[in-house]
């Protein structure tokens, strides 16, 4: 196993050197350029490079979350969102987004784990105590219409969460069904590579509570809508933007035996291509809401069109003939609505109400044009790609703390999602896709 990782890293450093991301000089300008944490640095065509290179940053990163105390039972990070530069909780903050946060945090730690070669075991640790928080302490009570779901927002350091732990854009007793998908995701996963059944057996149930309240979505509603009260299962929000991780969760299920999410799977992949896609050329309602802290209903987002062209990427022929046009389609419909210019550079931003550079999303919108690069040949995304994940580096402080935004102002900590949980896997992905690009 060391030597195959050791060939894999050789191999990819070797195609980010031909990719000019390696470090050279800074040209002569008349005054040095400050982006985030760093001194900007570009090569003799004006391109931006990395402050260090991709690897480098993403090792950093690792290397410094890897050293956070473990207290209550967890690492710090596991329990709160926002997180400063010393692993202490922002006494202004208590908010909390359990969910995304530590299922995102599973996905790239897992990613991470492989993409290293499984050598450092205290990587895998770090994502079993995320499976275990969020298998013991952020679920719904065990009644209701959402028995024993996982919490989409709740209150740092309480164990476990309360019945009415709601907060940011939920009510009190209000979860939301993507979040609990993406957490149900990330659980299956962490269940096929340690082996552990508990992480089956909520993945499973979140699944099964899903199932229970399917609606029939169309062209003024998704199956599920955005929140609902967990009591009662009425819903508020009829559009819930991001299905992706409720398809990803059926599916995988469905993969692994349990013909009982075969249907539903086929169900919601019907919706998604019938009425979602269609969608994106009629002003896109059906990519509305998202983030947890928002409840607007005209709130369309970045992150659940590039996470459906991711998995479309993934997948190709394997759900969509049309995989290479629909995955377009959804690049080009955040570049239109999302996207502006920084320090020269194209940046993604969140969401209507938001278009800052939040780490997550910016390096979600990297990934997924290397990812589109690799999978088609087009060299058409390639450069917005590397340039957005370039950028991306900037927010990292020396030392491998993040920052929660890139291109702002130094800082260190932030929101732990958009510092780190919803990073490392975008840099993973980008990292595998360089390694096949055309010279």
């Amino acid at each position: 196993m060391r030597s195959n990782a050791a060939k894999t890293m050789l191999t990819t450093l070797c195609v980010v050197h031909v990719l000019s991301l390696t470090v050279v000089a800074q040209p002569a300008r008349d005054h040095a350029i400050v982006i985030g944490n760093h001194q900007a640095i570009y090569d003799s065509t004006g391109r931006l490079l990395p402050w260090t290179s991709w690897q480098n940053a993403i090792r950093l990163e690792m290397h410094w979350y890897l050293q956070c105390p473990v207290t209550r039972g967890y690492p710090n990070f596991v329990w709160m969102t926002f997180m400063d530069g010393n692993y202490q909780p922002d006494p202004r903050r208590a908010d909390f987004i359990p969910a995304t946060q530590n299922g995102m945090g599973i996905i790239s730690y897992l990613k991470y784990y492989v993409y290293d070669g499984r050598r450092n075991k205290k990587v895998l640790e770090w994502a079993r105590y995320m499976g275990d928080y969020l298998v013991n302490d952020c679920n719904t009570p065990d009644s209701g219409s959402y028995p024993r779901f996982t919490r989409s927002t709740g209150i740092a350091g309480r164990f476990p969460q309360p019945a009415d732990c709601g907060t940011q854009g939920d009510r009190p007793f209000e979860i939301e069904p993507d979040k609990g998908a993406i957490a149900g995701y990330a659980l299956v996963l962490l269940y096929k590579e340690t082996g552990e059944k508990r992480f089956l057996t909520q993945g499973l149930h979140n699944a099964e509570v899903l199932l229970a309240n399917m609606g029939q979505g169309d062209s003024t509603r998704s199956p599920w809508p955005f929140r609902a009260d967990y009591r009662t299962g009425e819903g508020r929000g009829q559009v819930s933007g991001c299905m992706v991780y409720i398809l990803k969760l059926l599916d995988i299920l469905s993969a692994m035996g349990y013909s009982e999410f075969d249907r539903p799977e086929r169900r919601l992949r019907e919706w998604i291509f019938n009425w979602q896609l269609p969608d994106l050329g009629k002003g896109g309602a059906l990519w509305d809401q998202f983030f947890e802290d928002h409840d607007e209903a005209d709130d369309r987002t970045a992150w659940a069109p590039l996470s459906l062209a991711r998995y479309l990427l993934e997948k190709k022929d394997k759900i969509d003939s049309a995989w290479q046009q629909h995955a377009h389609d959804l690049i080009e419909f955040v570049n239109r609505n999302f996207t502006g210019v920084s320090h020269g550079i194209t940046i993604c931003g969140e969401q209507d109400h938001d278009k800052d550079p939040w780490g997550g999303i910016l390096s979600t919108y990297g990934a997924v044009l290397a990812m589109y690069t690799a999978a088609t040949g087009s060299n058409e995304y390639k450069g917005l790609g590397i340039q957005a994940l370039n950028f991306a580096t900037y927010a990292l402080n020396e030392d491998g703390c993040p920052c929660e935004k890139a291109g702002s102002s130094p800082c260190r900590g932030g929101w732990q999602e958009d510092a780190h949980t919803d990073k490392i896997h975008n840099f993973i992905d980008a990292l595998e896709a360089v390694k096949t690009f055309r010279k």
